[in-house]
């Protein structure tokens, strides 16, 4: 079935034409189904509102929706919905099912809309979702790292620039880090997120509708914080939108690549700062004493695989014009299993990191002595030496193998070893959060399948 075939008989070549345009489109669309049910149940009940269908034909359209919906949900988990034989896409299955069970009432539920705004309302409603599960899974990880910092702030570690030793750290100092830069990461995803949520129901093909439809009521039906106004903008944000999401993820995504990396460096012998239960690390066929990080080194090359993936949408759709292109379609291939990625990446980090063990007295170990050489010279400034004579004295010493040194450290300003800050850090990721609203989003979507 497709809904845009009529009575005339498919000519030569045909089913070549229609294996390569469809694609992995029918597979893909399994993940759109709820969403392309939420968003005929907010369609139909708008179009009864302004007289497009009579209200005996909007309850039966909508119990039948419903009951769609709910054979949906529940084969989530056992994959029991499919779409039939020849059937091109999930719109095509859901107006099938109801015309097979209501006839030609079910053919209405096209009046007034194009597959091209089914489609973008279908992605903005499974975006919408997927931000918010990430979200979840983000605040998770955050919590871990905050949690960690706090049990770890006194334990030091060595701190590297150029991959050199440079100055005292702390491991509360470097898993405070993370944490933190998950804020700035969410805060990328709370603007992408508000991208998304606009509805772009009712922009049709791309220039709207003679029908006087009422895009308000579908935006507040299905949770929307507002419209895209504009029906040919709507159509140009597909792409656009899906880029901007994308370039949320990849933040995360470094985040966690930039940790995976600390995290594999750390449990290296010839640093050997953290360990991992056996369980959690991999051995080697011949070496016995192995201890491999591959659920790292994994996270890792997920993460820079993400990374990518805004450069390849604009890529994609870097030299479209205006109006609906075919080229569209693929974009699915690409940011849906990135959200799959992403969230198995941060619940394994999730599991790591709680998991962690932390070397003790690291720097007691004499190799580590002029990560306090900036700790002298600002005892010497202290004292009353000018910083540059401090400087040279102390770089002088070590030339002449006459530098002492005490492990002692004493940071107290905001942000450092002895002041982390993680209460203001906790407080800045719960300012973002709440700017999500996702509340009146799952409210707007559980009256409207009530």
């Amino acid at each position: 079935m497709k809904l845009w075939q009529k009575d005339s008989i498919p000519s030569l070549g045909a089913g070549s034409v229609e294996k390569f345009t469809v694609g992995n489109d029918r597979e893909l669309d399994l993940q759109l189904a709820p969403f392309d049910v939420l968003g005929s149940i907010a369609h139909v009940t708008m179009l009864a509102s302004v007289g497009l269908l009579q209200n005996d034909e909007k309850d039966v359209l909508v119990a039948e929706l419903k009951n769609i919906y709910q054979q949906i949900i529940s084969s989530e988990t056992n994959g029991g919905f499919k779409l039939d034989d020849g059937v091109e896409d999930i719109h095509s299955q859901v107006e099938l099912m109801l015309t097979e069970k209501l006839g030609d009432v079910g053919k209405k539920i096209h009046s007034a809309r194009s597959r091209n705004d089914q489609v973008l309302v279908d992605l903005k409603l499974f975006l919408r979702s997927e931000i918010e599960k990430l979200t979840i899974d983000v605040k998770a990880l955050f919590d871990v790292l905050i949690q960690q910092s706090e049990t770890y702030k006194n334990h030091l570690l060595p701190g590297y620039t150029h991959l050199q030793l440079a100055m005292p750290s702390s491991f509360g100092l470097w898993l405070g880090a993370y944490a933190e830069s998950l804020v700035d990461d969410l805060i990328t995803l709370q603007a992408a997120f508000e991208v998304v949520n606009k509805n772009p129901l009712g922009s049709a093909a791309g220039y709207g509708s003679s029908f006087p439809i009422n895009r308000a009521m579908t935006t507040e039906l299905l949770g929307f914080a507002g419209l895209n106004y504009n029906v040919v903008y709507a159509q140009m944000g597909r792409g656009k939108t899906e880029r901007i999401v994308a370039s949320a993820l990849a933040n995360i995504a470094a985040t966690l690549a930039k940790l995976s990396m600390d995290a594999c460096l750390f449990l290296n012998q010839n640093f050997g700062f953290i360990n991992f239960p056996d369980e959690l690390t991999t051995g080697s066929s011949i070496m016995p004493h192995k201890k491999n990080p591959d659920v790292f080194e994994l996270i890792r090359s997920h993460c820079n695989r993400i990374q990518a993936l805004p450069n390849e949408i604009m890529m994609m759709t870097v030299n479209l014009p205006s109006g609906y292109h075919r080229d569209l379609q693929l974009l699915k291939e690409h940011i849906f299993p990135a959200f799959e990625n992403l969230h198995d990446c941060l619940q394994m980090a999730v599991l790591m990191l709680t998991n962690v063990k932390v070397k003790e007295n690291i720097l007691e170990d004499e190799k580590y002595q002029f990560l306090f050489s900036v700790e002298e010279v600002n005892k010497l400034v202290l004292q009353g030496m000018p910083f540059r004579d401090a400087y040279k004295k102390i770089g002088n010493d070590i030339e002449q193998q006459q530098f002492t040194y005490n492990t002692a450290v004493s940071h107290t300003h905001e942000g450092s070893i002895g002041n982390l800050c993680n209460q203001q850090i906790s407080s800045n990721m719960d300012a973002v959060l709440e700017r999500f609203n996702f509340g009146k989003v799952n409210l707007a979507l559980a009256q409207l399948i009530r």
